[in-house]
């Protein structure tokens, strides 16, 4: 499966960032420090929501 970038939205404060479709390690929110992805083997777990898929 092709690895994509994918773009989400902080629940807490709503600013959207750019993640690794396959993060190897945890991803926080810029502002807040939430964490918006965790890895979990190939895919990362995204706890954000999804605004869009990146080609």
């Amino acid at each position: 499966m092709k690895s994509r970038f994918v773009k989400v939205r902080c629940q807490k404060c709503k600013n959207e960032q750019v993640i690794f479709g396959k993060a190897s390690s945890r991803v926080k929110c810029l502002i807040c420090g939430d964490i918006m992805a965790q890895p979990a083997g190939g895919k990362a777990k995204i706890k954000a929501r999804i605004v869009e898929i990146l080609n």
